[in-house]
């Protein structure tokens, strides 16, 4: 019997294996400003930094085609990417698209996948520029690299919070989570009754959060436009907690979030309660909302204070004070993380 010791990959997770792997390389052209560790990879191109992101979904692990649709899948796969460029306040220019096939597609099948390839690739002003296909053994695999750009003095990257920095989220946070809970108990009862019909048209919003998200280039452009550059950018993929833990740790810092702050929309605030799911667990360490959670300095409050999709929810403290959640009752207690884990 082997001695060798065996350390399964759920003891790390998926950053702690990414940083065991990653301890094993560092860059060896100058060029790379930005290797792993934030939203993207940064490459110096002179005048710019070229952008580039990946990601693969899986079925059966990220998605479920008995309730997905296949153009939501596609438009989702490229919105995903498309957050990340955002969340270094870049701008998209292309994409490439691998695909892993069984033989269950059909020509049919995969052209309506590439219809919401299409849809966002036409809303977010991408080119699709080539990729791979091969077959599966496995149901369907679909990988998407995004490239973007961003002038050299407007990157931001996960590490310059600073001690007072406000902590801001755009759109609301918790109805991806929530609209998931819906599919899947539509899809069970459907397999344990085939003659029932969904039931799904007073949960279309949260339903749509997680069908088909956007990616918030929107906002990346009015904080241009503001003349705001956000010290420090996340976007929301594994759960909010889990984001505000990346920016603490990358910054050196700790952070207090308040209860009252939380924009959580009705009908996600409903249908958790339905689910009898605190709103605020789906909020903090729900994901797949895709909103950006981002710092700005004090200064700039007063450009975004009345703006109606940019929330503050709190502010980055001294990584003494801890990570902190702050109830209605002004009670005080530790942020917990409870977010995705892909292993």
């Amino acid at each position: 019997m082997s001695d060798e010791k065996r350390t399964e990959i759920g003891e790390l997770g998926e950053f702690g294996l990414i940083e065991k792997l990653a301890e094993k390389f560092s860059p060896v052209h100058n060029e790379t400003v930005k290797g792993i560790g934030d939203d993207t990879a940064v490459y110096d191109l002179g005048d710019q930094y070229l952008l580039t992101t990946t990601d693969m979904l899986l079925e059966g692990v990220h998605f479920d085609l008995s309730y997905v649709p296949l153009p939501h899948l596609g438009y989702k796969a490229v919105a995903v990417n498309i957050s990340d460029i955002a969340a270094m306040n870049g701008l998209p220019k292309q994409i490439t698209v691998s695909m892993g096939l069984s033989n269950r597609f059909s020509v049919e099948a995969v052209e309506a996948l590439y219809e919401g390839i299409k849809a966002a690739c036409d809303e977010y002003k991408v080119d699709l520029v080539g990729g791979d296909t091969t077959s599966s053994s496995s149901g369907l695999v679909l990988s998407i690299t995004a490239q973007g750009v961003v002038e050299r003095d407007k990157v931001v990257y996960r590490n310059g919070a600073m001690e007072g920095d406000i902590l801001c989220v755009t759109g609301d946070v918790g109805g991806a989570f929530v609209g998931l809970q819906i599919l899947e108990r539509e899809k069970a009862e459907f397999l344990a009754n085939p003659e029932m019909q969904p039931k799904l048209d007073k949960y279309d919003y949260v339903v749509g959060r997680q069908l088909r998200p956007r990616a918030r280039m929107d906002i990346i452009h009015e904080l241009k436009d503001l003349a705001i550059q956000p010290t420090a950018m996340i976007d929301i993929s594994d759960g909010l907690a889990s984001e505000a833990f990346h920016i603490c740790k990358q910054s050196g810092l700790g952070v207090a979030i308040y209860e009252d702050k939380l924009p959580i929309e009705k009908q996600a605030f409903e249908t958790a309660a339905e689910f009898s799911i605190d709103p605020n667990s789906c909020a903090l360490n729900g994901g797949e909302d895709y909103e950006l959670l981002f710092t700005i300095g004090q200064d700039d409050f007063d450009k975004i204070k009345n703006h109606a999709d940019i929330h503050t929810i709190g502010y980055m403290q001294a990584k003494s004070k801890g990570r902190t959640f702050v109830t209605r009752s002004q009670n005080v207690v530790e942020l917990q993380a409870q977010g995705w884990k892909h292993f």
